[in-house]
């Protein structure tokens, strides 16, 4: 691409999107390929490749995205109903609205109760973004604060998004139903 690189696309669309990405490129070196994987291509390949490889490629990408969006999971917890198929949160029988962002921080941390994350670790999952010793993980606490503010009964003392002292956040601990 003349103007602007592969890699540079296919972090743009992870920014926001989880669209199948395949790169088709000459650069055959392996860190390229991990560099490429790593910033969220669900698969490589070199030029020059047979149309058919290409093809069978492509129907692999999409048998595992069929297979992710036929698992849905329902998580209960109290009278908070969080559907990751239908990327739904209700309390009761009252829908809760959040952002994209917002359900894709409450996803991470619901879909694994009890394990804490650091602010990077949520930066890296949720955004996609890279670590550096410039990055303000703190971004990460408005979009925890807001996230408790529509999901907890009293967001001065949380009771499902838990603050992991020296560490970041954690979902309350908690049995995951199918």
């Amino acid at each position: 691409m003349p103007k602007v690189d592969g890699l540079q696309v296919c972090k743009e669309i992870r920014k926001n999107l989880t669209t199948p990405i395949i790169m088709l490129t000459a650069k055959g070196e392996v860190v390229d390929k991990i560099q490429a994987l790593e910033l969220g291509a669900d698969d490589y390949i070199v030029k020059p490749f047979s149309p058919r490889e290409l093809e069978a490629r492509i129907k692999a990408v999409l048998r595992r995205i069929v297979s992710d969006n036929t698992k849905q999971s329902i998580i209960k917890v109290d009278s908070l109903t969080i559907d990751t198929g239908k990327r739904q949160v209700l309390r009761g029988d009252q829908k809760i609205k959040l952002t994209e962002m917002e359900f894709n921080l409450l996803e991470l941390l619901a879909s694994n109760p009890g394990k804490p994350y650091s602010r990077s670790e949520i930066l890296h999952q949720v955004w996609g973004y890279r670590i550096n010793q410039y990055s303000d993980t703190r971004v990460v606490d408005v979009h925890v604060s807001r996230l408790r503010s529509k999901l907890e009964k009293d967001p001065s003392d949380p009771e499902l998004i838990l603050t992991a002292r020296g560490t970041g956040y954690m979902f309350q601990n908690y049995t995951l139903k199918d």
